[in-house]
């Protein structure tokens, strides 16, 4: 596994993002904890996380390019609406998706919804450029403490991933989860 500074990565990112591209799974920072992924529409790297992080059917996040893409692709009310005005940030939005094509199936496994993330953070305007649509979850195996540093990472996930954009220590939780396929948005906090 190769590991990058965030200079590294901007100084190559065609290079990386060509990488994510044919397939890569890697490991990146965000606004709140580090995130594992691989292109969304990519349904073997999908496979590949759900087996890395042994978590076979329930759900994953995304790191969508834009708030654009979430009314392009979700169906969105107006508690949704007020929701996604305060993206980015570090909440993730479970919507109905309207766009079924937008993503692997194996994202969601045919449930119908999808978690939307926009990160405020500096790699978020790297998936904004290149238009991609990431998975996003924590780097853990399912159930273990997920990462903060690099000195935390486990070594089943390590050997089975491509690169690393290592930004320091991140000492922060899990993004909020908002529930906005009711009739009033549920917040769960984990």
């Amino acid at each position: 596994m190769i590991v990058l500074s965030k200079e590294e990565f901007e100084i190559n990112r065609e290079e990386y993002v060509a990488l994510i591209k044919k397939g890569a799974i890697f490991i990146y920072p965000t606004d709140t904890i580090y995130g594992i992924g691989c292109l969304a529409t990519d349904t073997k790297a999908v496979k590949k996380i759900r087996t890395i992080k042994k978590r076979p059917k329930a759900p994953f996040s995304v790191i969508v390019p834009s708030k654009e893409w979430i009314y392009k692709n979700c169906l969105v009310n107006e508690k949704a609406e007020e929701w996604i005005k305060k993206l980015p940030g570090p909440y993730t939005l479970i919507l109905k998706l309207k766009n079924k094509k937008a993503v692997s199936e194996e994202v969601n496994k045919n449930i119908g919804t999808i978690g939307v993330r926009i990160p405020k953070h500096w790699f978020t305007k790297y998936v904004e450029e290149a238009g991609l649509v990431l998975i996003t979850t924590s780097v853990n195996v399912s159930v273990e403490d997920y990462m903060t540093s690099l000195e935390d990472l486990d070594d089943r996930i390590r050997t089975k991933t491509d690169f690393l954009i290592y930004d320091g220590e991140i000492s922060g939780r899990p993004s909020t989860i908002v529930d906005l396929t009711g009739k009033e948005p549920k917040v769960i906090n984990r």
